[in-house]
């Protein structure tokens, strides 16, 4: 892993990036030394990362379904640090666990918008920033899920835009190559967040059984993000999936 120094003067942006997984990522890179624009939807959870390092951390309120609002995040980082070295494309949502037939049409589109279309707007911005800076390139990591290759029961809607995710951080690894950027995915199962907390209390298994699952400190996953961050260009983890030992991902049920 590099070392702090070697982070001294790189810059990262984290969309979500004030609570769970986000928050996680975005504490492990200021303490590694990354300067850190902070996204998200509600003001008050990002001035509360970005108070651990104020001189080195932004905090930009943004709607990742608004192409426009990503653009300013790039747009705002960029004035305030010079580049964009990382992008942490992290938000995200769900629904509760419903019978598909029972989705309403906006709560589906919801998701694809916030999960789908957000993480493009993501990559895009990334791209047109990472490409025309000096020295030109970059790095984007998304959050795919566990549920990018295996759905729970009643979570479609999820499930769905997370195997999309998958197909994004393809292409775009592909697309990025001639402009030196470096595109991976994270897969993370069980970690423990708000979003996750109802593990422990017990949750619909594919064979109908209601069961607890492990979970694991959030702060493995900031560690995982760190790692993948601070690689060279030249290499890249295309998947990365850091999940609960015992959580119920590989076998039966």
């Amino acid at each position: 892993m590099a070392s702090n120094a070697s982070a001294a003067g790189r810059v990262a942006i984290v969309t979500g990036g004030g609570t769970g997984i986000g928050r996680a990522a975005a504490e492990a890179l200021l303490g590694a030394g990354w300067k850190v624009a902070v996204a998200g939807r509600r003001p008050e959870p990002l001035k509360e990362v970005v108070a651990q390092a104020a001189e080195r951390a932004l905090a930009v309120p943004t709607d990742v379904t608004d192409a426009g609002s990503v653009e300013a995040l790039f747009q705002e980082t960029v004035k305030a640090f010079g580049r964009v070295d990382l992008l942490f494309n992290n938000a995200g949502m769900g629904l509760g666990a419903a019978p598909l037939e029972d989705i309403a049409t906006a709560d589906w589109k919801r998701v694809v918008d916030t999960n789908l279309n957000g993480m493009f707007y993501g990559i895009q911005q990334a791209f047109r920033v990472m490409k025309a800076q000096d020295p030109m390139g970059g790095r984007i990591i998304n959050n795919g899920s566990i549920s990018a290759h295996a759905p729970r029961p009643h979570s479609i809607a999820y499930t769905a835009t997370k195997h999309a995710v998958t197909g994004l951080t393809k292409a775009a690894s592909l697309d990025g190559r001639r402009y030196n950027i470096a595109v991976g995915q994270i897969d993370i199962g069980n970690a423990m967040t708000d979003l996750a907390a109802r593990m422990a209390k017990g949750v619909p298994q594919a064979n109908g059984e209601i069961a607890v699952e492990p979970l694991m400190d959030v702060k493995i996953v900031g560690e995982s993000i760190l790692y993948m961050a601070n690689l060279p260009l030249e290499a890249n983890v295309l998947f990365h999936t850091v999940m609960a030992t015992k959580m119920p991902f590989v076998g039966r049920g």
